[in-house]
């Protein structure tokens, strides 16, 4: 397809971004069950959460040419997220979730189904674009929309291998988009692509059958050189072939968890490909931002930017 030319970007992101309804607190002895807009999709949040810690960030996507459309080009353009690339599609919409919270933590209803990412081809991919970044960062969400999205997230991946770019993969297992075994074959393959992969210690369990943290590091040591395992409420841990790092978590007043993954990752890749820090670091800088992120409602909101997160780091004699 033909390109329009922009500068290089430090990290690029392939996905579907989504227009969000997050469930409020209830207030007295009002009966409505109130929601927060705002905006979602795991790698645009990484997007964000890398900008917001001082990298240049670019999207790839299609949105629809509808106000959630517009919504999100007016955050991009906040945020200082690229989006030369973005493709407005005039016959499909801009996806929609919705959170709420209850005991066991918050849920999603997404209405997704035929959105303008999901139509999104390898044809459609900005190749000169994707050569041009220091790191490419897709996701199982990317691929698991459709089967196009699927094949765009690959070819993309090749390109940015033969051009020497860095490949970067969070596993975000969604088993409401597609079968556990196709998302693992899909997830493993492409994993076994990257450069630096963002599992879960929850993915795993259902993409490996695996529980133990060590056993899921090696499991996935195996595809890739450097994993960074999210933990949760545990924390996270730095693992390549010569050793691994527990990093424990912060204690902060969490009330909502939506997007804490995605700003680990983004947060990862700002410090470690942008800004040049060692691994150990770079983990650190983004296990505090990813507990930060917890501390408000909505996936973007509560991002923290890299003055909080140094801040946060202070406090506890670790930055």
């Amino acid at each position: 397809m033909g390109e329009t030319a922009a500068a290089p970007v430090d990290i690029l992101c392939f996905g579907e971004p989504m227009l969000e309804f997050n469930q409020l607190p209830r207030r007295g002895d009002d009966p409505r069950t109130l929601y927060l807009e705002g905006h979602g999709g795991d790698t645009s949040n990484a997007a964000i959460a890398a900008a917001r810690s001082g990298a240049r960030a670019g999207y790839l996507t299609a949105i629809g040419r509808d106000a959630a459309g517009d919504s999100f080009l007016d955050l991009w353009a906040r945020e200082g997220v690229d989006t030369t690339h973005v493709r407005r599609d005039p016959e499909a919409p801009t996806g929609v979730y919705f959170v709420t919270h209850g005991p066991e933590g918050h849920r999603f209803t997404f209405y997704r189904t035929g959105s303008a990412a999901s139509r999104y081809r390898p044809e459609d991919l900005p190749e000169d674009a994707i050569r041009a970044a220091r790191v490419l960062h897709l996701s199982g969400i990317s691929q698991a929309i459709s089967t196009s999205a699927c094949d765009a997230g690959f070819r993309a991946i090749e390109i940015a291998r033969a051009a020497g770019v860095r490949v970067s993969y969070d596993t975000n297992l969604r088993l409401r988009l597609w079968p556990a075994r196709r998302a693992a074959a899909v997830i493993h393959a492409a994993i076994g692509m990257a450069d630096i992969a963002f599992p879960s210690l929850e993915d795993a369990e259902a993409l490996t059958g695996l529980t133990d943290p060590d056993a899921v590091a090696d499991f996935y040591l195996r595809l890739c050189p450097l994993v960074l395992l999210k933990l949760g409420k545990a924390g996270a841990m730095l693992c390549t072939r010569e050793g691994r790092t527990r990093i424990p978590a912060h204690r902060v007043q969490a009330v909502d968890a939506t997007g804490a993954g995605d700003t680990f990752a983004g947060a990862f890749l700002a410090r470690h490909v942008a800004a040049g820090e060692e691994p150990l670091a770079a983990a650190r800088y983004a296990n505090a931002a990813a507990a930060l992120a917890t501390t408000g409602y909505g996936a973007v909101a509560p991002i923290p930017r890299r003055a909080q997160v140094l801040a946060l780091l202070g406090e506890l004699g670790a930055g």
